[in-house]
């Protein structure tokens, strides 16, 4: 009988702070500079430079950690990590191993057998090293130093998830959860959010772990699912041929959907870790917990709840809203303007989301202002536009944050409703057109739908459709 296999997965989720400074001195954390223009002696690694703690860091961190149901280290300190590298100055991280800042905590997911626990481990504050740019063309490594001592958080979880749906449900549930807390723009594709591995498969009924690897390299949430499918096979197919599973970490090729060994897996005496001699031990009072506490703001499972009794709309609608913090301060800015929450629901489950669709973009990509959504819908409602003119200028607005009122003014966008005007186009229509209207009389009803496409052709789009259905048949009656 075919053996049947368990997947046992613990994540490594390094996260970059939203501080405007580094965590040990005053650079820029700015994405995108000239290279080695964010610099300065000390996350250069100079002799002599000294490091100082950054404030802001440590109450990220704080407010992560109490968001993850954490407890609070409130005498936590740094440690020297050793390594050599050439994107790593010093030659040793300073991060934190034996008193991390937050400890024993977990999230909740929901799974296909409903929720489920994810417990963390700890969660410590640590130093991002520099980043090496292979120059195929001169065939040689150039080191940018420009995220050398940016702020992160390391989120270790316990071994607790089973499979890559249970992965992406965690991660999804700590990107919404730092995002609301503004303690992270947690954009992958830039690096700000990076998961690693650590992947081992056991007999099905076994209590004992097999043999881990762990797998770098990985930038969005399809390249982790395929990540982790590819690891677990070949660890079943060396099992099924007898071989063993090798402890290392692996780096992941999302284009050859393979992964290939980089280097036997350390552990934690090869970094010869010992406590930083430069920098105090952290001491957090109970005071200033309460403080972190007292500012936490409204996260997506109070949020979610709140939505569906105050502004009446979908759970579907509701959950889609929360599952973006930017996505839900348009709503409830634009809801608390024109207090018509369903209409901005409908506007931003509909054209907003079809719109980041399009351009491939994510919810935080969003920059219109939600006085302008607003505005948009009044025009709506008021009938000064149709539902067509009111999608394309929704599309500036999108694009380009204009004031809808303004652009209607400036383009004369403004329904023609004028009764008067609108007879004497339909009119002409009618006469131009005997073969719909004798369809329309005998019996055809769908012709008056030509017609009404004709009247809004001659209208340019500006007319009311509701007008020009109602005078319409009022003058194919006659």
């Amino acid at each position: 009988m075919a053996r049947e296999y368990e997947t046992v997965i613990g994540l490594e989720v390094h996260v970059e702070l939203a501080t405007k400074t580094k965590i040990f001195c005053g650079c820029s954390t700015e994405f995108g500079g000239e290279p080695n223009t964010h610099t300065c002696p000390v996350c250069t690694g100079m002799p002599g430079s000294l490091p100082v703690l950054n404030k802001q860091v440590v109450e990220y961190a704080m407010a992560v950690g109490l968001a993850a149901n954490c407890q609070i280290h409130q005498k936590c300190k740094f440690d020297r990590k050793n390594y050599f590298y050439p994107d790593n100055p010093q030659n040793y991280q300073i991060s934190q191993l034996y008193l991390p800042i937050c400890h024993d905590g977990w999230v909740e997911i929901e799974t296909e057998d409903g929720k489920k626990k994810v417990g963390i481990h700890e969660i410590h504050m640590e130093e991002d090293a520099g980043k090496l740019i292979h120059d195929d063309w001169e065939d040689c490594s150039l080191v940018d130093y420009n995220r050398s001592g940016v702020p992160l958080i390391e989120i270790v979880s316990e071994p607790d998830m089973r499979s890559a749906q249970e992965v992406i449900a965690y991660l999804d549930k700590l990107r919404t959860i730092i995002q609301y807390l503004g303690a992270s723009d947690c954009k992958l594709q830039e690096g700000s959010m990076r998961a690693d591995v650590n992947l081992s498969v056991r007999e099905k009924g076994s209590d004992t772990f097999g043999t881990r690897t762990e797998m770098k390299n990985l930038n969005s949430f399809k390249a982790i699912a395929r990540a982790i499918e590819g690891e677990r096979e070949r660890q079943i197919d060396l099992l099924e041929d007898g071989q063993a599973v090798v402890q290392e970490t692996r780096r992941w090729d999302d284009n050859k959907e393979c992964s290939y060994p980089m280097r036997s897996k350390e552990d934690a005496q090869d970094y010869r870790y010992f406590p930083d001699p430069d920098l105090v031990p952290v001491i957090i009072s109970d005071e200033w917990i309460a403080d972190i506490k007292s500012r936490q703001p409204e996260l997506r499972t109070e949020k979610l709840e709140r939505y569906k009794k105050e502004f009446d709309i979908p759970q579907y609608d509701a959950e889609i809203l929360t599952s973006s913090k930017k996505l839900a301060d348009i709503f409830e800015a634009s809801a608390a303007i024109c207090q018509k929450p369903k209409k901005v629901s409908n506007w931003l489950m509909g054209e907003a989301l079809r719109l980041l669709k399009e351009h491939n973009q994510e919810p935080e990509d969003l920059n219109f202002s939600p006085e302008n959504l607003a505005k948009l819908i009044q025009l709506a409602d008021e009938g000064t536009i149709n539902n067509k003119v009111a999608k394309e200028v929704f599309e500036k607005i999108y694009s380009e944050n204009i004031d809808p009122k303004q652009y209607v003014e400036e383009h004369g966008l403004k329904s023609v409703s004028d009764e008067g005007a609108l007879r004497s186009v339909i009119e002409e229509i009618v006469a131009a057109n005997p073969q719909s209207v004798e369809d329309y009389k005998g019996g055809k009803k769908k012709a008056i739908g030509f017609l009404v496409g004709q009247t809004m052709k001659a209208m340019k789009g500006k007319a009311d459709p509701g007008a020009v259905n109602k005078i319409l048949q009022e003058v194919l009656e006659k």
